[in-house]
């Protein structure tokens, strides 16, 4: 079921019976699935570039790139599966000299249940039907109906009945993954009581409504929703005397990319006043407008960038407001670290566009004054010379408190998909603190289970005595090798 003619009833119903199903089959089976998901993908990706430019404009290089990764996170997934250990098994060997006592206990991760994914305006690849949230919980056994996003409707449609097909010939049950269409859907799917738990990315407005619609329900479910991050830039006295320009053309390259519709977009920079980096971004950025996502992004991007720019203190160094066609050029906005102290909730929210704020310290009190402000967010970045080795460290920590990535030097954008990776943050940069990339995506989606003194033929295979499946397990408090 892929087209926008399923309900939600039709949909989770479908998805609850097929989950019963899924659990019951060896987890490697999903494995397989994933991957031929990627090969469908893959398969078809001239085809699938072509639709999401014609319905996103992002540009055949940037959707080639997004829709290799979209693949590759799904093999990744495939690989986490079958080497084992996202299972977290551990056993417990008896111990009756131990205080309390200790039964023979054995405990795994099982999947939550059937979930829902909401898809992504400026990710239609890799945060979107086929995307991180929907392979990662495909992964942790979940079965998955997708929400599509009204952006890029078509592509949607496509990917949807190509994951339908790949599915069917690898034989998963049917039900196993189902697209729905619809605004009005969200709500009504967030709210059915067989959705066990939610993955969404978009607006602080909308996920905090649908985190309070999943929270209220009777029996409440977890929403691992990413939202608003400013991903502040910190900018030494000695990285901006020594390197001014290199900070100056990594920025601008960073918060123009995609026309500034990244989530991790460098939104706020703080930097030393003398410095004038402020200036330097407006010398180099380019000023021809490029089509933003789609109309409503025009309008939010225009509203919230009207916002900034009537408060006092702000200044507009370089460009304009967007057209009413929703094509947007960059823009350079300076203030002051003063001005942040006396309006942080106004200042540093979130601007989804091509503007860029450069905040102005005149000390280090100042700069440790208007960071100690700082709202929740995916990513900080420090820039710093290697004689501030010290001061260096400080902000670092400081960094470390509000955001879910810290980088040392280079630029926020672009999430490399890896075991080590980290995509989230305090709220309201997203409302948990799971990541939604990289392999631990998948605990999202799990629960643990602890069996106590059961006959070793009625445990799960991954908690037998014999470790059939050759896993990697805690037993008795050590960590094994797969095999053993």
């Amino acid at each position: 079921m892929t087209s926008d003619h399923v309900s939600v009833s039709d949909a989770t119903q479908a998805a609850a019976v097929a989950h019963r199903a899924v659990s019951q089959r060896p987890h490697t089976d999903r494995a397989a699935w994933l991957e031929a998901l990627a090969d469908a993908l893959d398969a078809h990706s001239s085809e699938l570039v072509a639709l999401a430019d014609d319905e996103t404009h992002l540009g055949e290089a940037r959707l080639t790139g997004e829709l290799a990764r979209t693949s590759a996170q799904l093999r990744m997934f495939a690989d986490v599966v079958r080497e084992g250990s996202f299972l977290e098994a551990a056993v417990d060997h008896p111990d009756p000299n131990a205080t309390p006592p200790i039964p023979d206990l054995r405990r795994m991760l099982v999947s939550l249940g059937p979930v829902a994914v909401f898809a992504a305006s400026n990710f239609p690849f890799a945060f979107s039907v086929l995307g991180g949230d929907t392979a990662s919980a495909l992964a942790a056994g979940s079965t998955v109906v997708v929400k599509a996003h009204e952006g890029h409707p078509e592509l949607s449609r496509r990917v949807a009945s190509l994951a339908h097909t790949a599915l069917q010939t690898e034989g998963a049950p049917d039900g196993t993954f189902t697209m729905v269409e619809g605004r009005e859907t969200g709500v009504d799917l967030v709210r059915d009581p067989k959705i066990r738990a939610v993955g969404f990315t978009g607006s602080v407005s909308g996920g905090r409504f649908l985190f309070d619609v999943a929270t209220q329900r009777p029996e409440p479910i977890p929403f691992y929703a990413e939202m608003g991050s400013i991903n502040p830039v910190v900018v030494t006295p000695g990285a901006a005397a020594h390197a001014l320009g290199e900070v100056a053309d990594g920025l601008v390259g960073s918060f123009t990319l995609g026309v500034g519709q990244f989530c991790t977009k460098p939104g706020v920079t703080f930097a030393p006043a003398e410095a004038g980096l402020a200036a330097a971004l407006g010398e180099r950025v380019d000023l021809q407008p490029k089509a933003l996502l789609n109309d409503r992004i025009g309008a939010g991007y225009r509203h919230r960038l009207n916002e900034i720019t009537d408060l006092d203190g702000v200044e507009v160094v370089r460009g304009s407001e967007p057209s009413e066609d929703s094509h947007a050029a960059p823009v350079v906005l300076r203030t002051t670290a003063v001005r942040v102290l006396e309006q942080p909730e106004d200042l540093l929210d979130e601007v989804f566009g091509p503007a860029a704020l450069v905040v102005d310290y005149s000390s280090l009190d100042e700069l440790r004054q208007a960071l100690a402000v700082l709202p929740g967010t995916l990513t900080a970045t420090l820039h710093a010379a290697p004689e501030e080795e010290a001061l260096a460290a400080e902000l670092l920590d400081v960094l470390g408190r509000v955001a879910g990535r810290v980088l040392y030097g280079g630029w926020p954008t672009g999430v490399a998909v890896s075991h080590a990776q980290h995509h989230g943050g305090p709220y309201p940069s997203t409302t948990s603190v799971h990541t939604s990339v990289g392999t631990t995506a998948i605990r999202r989606w799990m629960r643990p289970v602890a069996y106590q003194t059961t006959p070793d033929a009625l445990l799960p295979l991954p908690l037998q005595e014999a470790n059939p499946l050759g896993i990697p397990r805690r037993v008795d408090g050590v960590l094994r090798p797969p095999s053993s």
